[in-house]
């Protein structure tokens, strides 16, 4: 029963952390990147059907619609003709993606698709990290907050714990509290050196 009562509290951060940033790609503000929202759609759609498979149960539940939501991200982006500049990286992060369905099928054990694909997802935060060392003031907090909220969340409603089912929302909700106290650290040392800056 609780289990359900946590993944409905995670699918419901999902929809409120994704649906102002859905609302803002509408309006033409934000321009995504179509090849890293559907590496992200792929990456995390797989890691929800890994596990279903490894009796994750209600806990996978979020992971599944951020999945569905992700990739429905990368249409809209494509559809308002968004970033869809491709670059070697991005093509090196959608072989790693795609290549963890063949090893499961090979293996016959979704673990090892699921660290491809949190390795690949954990990858995919390099580039939003330096970005939030440069300029911590154009990254939003209440959105990772969000997702690190959601991630712990969905780590609690699963029904059954492995490897397979708590990597990649344990690994994301780290990263995210990684970059959330990188941001804050960044702002306030800014700011503090505004501060102590002479003023003309």
């Amino acid at each position: 029963m609780f289990n359900h009562v946590f993944s409905g509290l995670a699918i419901a951060l999902t929809l409120i952390a994704f649906l102002p940033y859905i609302a803002s790609t509408l309006r033409g503000q934000t321009r995504p990147h179509v090849f890293s929202w559907v590496i992200w759609g792929i990456t995390t759609f797989i890691v929800f059907l890994a596990q279903v498979q490894d009796g994750g149960g209600a806990g996978a539940w979020p992971i599944g619609v951020s999945g569905v939501i992700t990739i429905g991200v990368a249409t809209l982006a494509y559809i308002k003709r968004a970033d869809i500049s491709i670059t070697r990286l991005d093509k090196v992060f959608f072989v790693a993606a795609v290549s963890a369905v063949p090893l499961w099928y090979v293996t016959a054990d979704p673990v090892w698709a699921v660290v491809i694909l949190t390795t690949v997802d954990l990858l995919g935060f390099g580039p939003t990290l330096r970005k939030a060392f440069h300029f911590p003031h154009q990254e939003n907090l209440t959105f990772f907050g969000l997702f690190l909220l959601r991630n712990l969340l969905a780590i609690i409603a699963l029904e059954h714990y492995s490897v397979t089912t708590v990597l990649f929302p344990a690994a994301v909700a780290l990263a995210c509290l990684m970059l959330i106290v990188l941001i804050i650290y960044r702002r306030r040392l800014t700011q503090s050196k505004n501060n102590d800056a002479p003023s003309l």
